[in-house]
């Protein structure tokens, strides 16, 4: 039932009220109140009709606590009658009769401070005052649970951002450093996917120039018709170096495939790494159009990072076609000079032995030692060079680029950066108000408390 749905609580004041002319052992009031607080600490004995009671009968025995005893003292009250009510008599008019009767009674004037409306008041109210003050404490330990529950909540959906620009532009910039410690974790080996570029140098590098067409390049066939298209209609005198040139450079030339996909593969990684990081960043999973934002500057930063990076691998290719090591093929004349070697040759003419196949392999031979000797220098100075171009530059400013737009922006569009859902805001301002009212609630127990 109703009633029982409130007695039942263990800080509600249970007020059992019973008629003076009714017997006390069948009191419903006394019944309930002794089932839900068998110890009677939060019970109070009311008794009302006092005035109704036959004549030569009182109630003495209840309200000194012989027939039914209590934990607290019976009070007994004389409410307004119905005369009363009909003639508008006052509460306060209610109460000084209330008090003459006790006073004046032959039966309970001994008990009369200790009777009434008034003294009921103030018995409850000291009961009241002292019941609070022993759950103080474990009132104030509930409100400071509630309060580090809602700044949990508060910090984990994000705090409110200040409405002037200068706010707005620092907690952008907050924002955007807590995503570059993700980012650079990554890169440094604090979370996983840095190491995927170490594999592009150690593994598709190498194996991508493994699978250049340098054995047909070099072929006996086709080193025959460079070295011819070279030498035009006056043959060389000494060495093909005209056909050494175009040999070397158009093997060479096979080397910037590799290069440049080196490039790409390391873009497509660092690309993966700003997605991964902005996913990471718990920060920024509130604003959106911010996380929309920071990674398209950082997208469009590391095109740039890929383009001078090309360029470079680009230009450490070409180099080595532009001036080619002359030691290594003074090694190679001198070889060729060397008497062991002339059984190879033909006499028939003093230019012939260098157009018998052997010559031509001899001179593919020189070539791909040439070329391999590059590749060696290439898988090395690659990786550094991109490295230098895309990696450490993405570590060092790949915000940069965004920090320079977000400079020049007006205070509307730094708060359309700021946007959010809308249910989320609505959440966090209902979080602030229950905060707020908690301290207070928490503020005002502390000043009362002990006085």
């Amino acid at each position: 039932m109703m009633v029982r749905s409130y007695v039942d609580k263990p800080n509600c004041i249970i007020l059992a009220i019973s008629p003076a002319n009714q017997d006390i052992a069948t009191s419903d009031a006394i019944k309930l109140a002794r089932e839900v607080d068998p110890t009677g600490e939060r019970t109070f004995g009311v008794v009302t009709k006092l005035d109704l009671m036959d004549a030569g009968t009182n109630c003495l025995d209840v309200l000194e606590g012989r027939s039914y005893k209590l934990q607290h003292p019976w009070v007994g009250i004389v409410n307004r009658s119905q005369a009363d009510i009909n003639k508008n008599v006052d509460m306060m008019a209610a109460r000084r009769k209330e008090q003459e009767y006790f006073e004046s009674s032959p039966d309970y004037g001994h008990l009369a401070p200790k009777m009434g409306s008034v003294y009921l008041a103030k018995l409850l109210s000291r009961h009241l005052e002292l019941v609070i003050r022993q759950k103080i404490p474990s009132i104030i330990a509930l409100i400071n649970k509630n309060i580090d529950d809602i700044n949990a909540e508060l910090d984990r959906i994000g705090r409110p951002i200040g409405a002037d620009g200068g706010a707005q532009l620092y907690t952008i910039l907050e924002l955007c450093r807590a995503f570059d410690r993700v980012f650079k974790e990554h890169l440094d080996g604090g979370r996983p996917g840095g190491d995927r570029i170490y594999g592009v140098f150690d593994h598709q590098l190498p194996a991508a120039m493994k699978k250049l067409p340098l054995d047909r390049h070099l072929s006996t066939s086709n080193v025959r018709k460079v070295v011819s298209e070279a030498d035009g209609y006056q043959p060389h005198l000494i060495a093909p170096e005209q056909g050494y040139r175009r040999l070397i450079d158009g093997s060479l030339g096979y080397f910037k495939g590799p290069a440049e996909a080196s490039v790409d593969a390391v873009h497509f990684i660092l690309k993966e790494l700003v997605r991964k990081s902005m996913a990471e960043t718990v920060e920024l999973k509130r604003f959106p159009s911010l996380q929309a934002s920071i990674a398209a500057a950082s997208n469009e930063a590391l095109e740039k990072f890929r383009d001078e990076s090309r360029k470079t691998v680009n230009r450490l290719v070409e180099m080595e076609s532009t001036y080619l090591t002359a030691e290594f093929f003074r090694k190679i004349h001198e070889s060729d000079n060397n008497p062991r070697d002339d059984k190879h040759s033909n006499a028939s003419g003093p230019n012939a032995d260098r157009y018998n196949d052997y010559h031509f392999r001899k001179i593919g031979s020189n070539v791909s030692a040439y070329v391999g000797m590059v590749c060696d220098t290439l898988k090395n100075t690659i990786p550094k060079a991109v490295v230098y171009c895309q990696v450490r530059e993405a570590r060092r400013s790949l915000l940069n680029l965004f920090y320079a737009q977000i400079g020049r922006k007006e205070k509307e569009q730094l708060g359309k950066m700021l946007d959010e859902d809308p249910s989320l805001m609505e959440k966090r301002e209902v979080l602030a108000k229950r905060l707020q009212l908690y301290r207070s609630a928490r503020d005002e127990i502390d000043s009362v408390a002990w006085k």
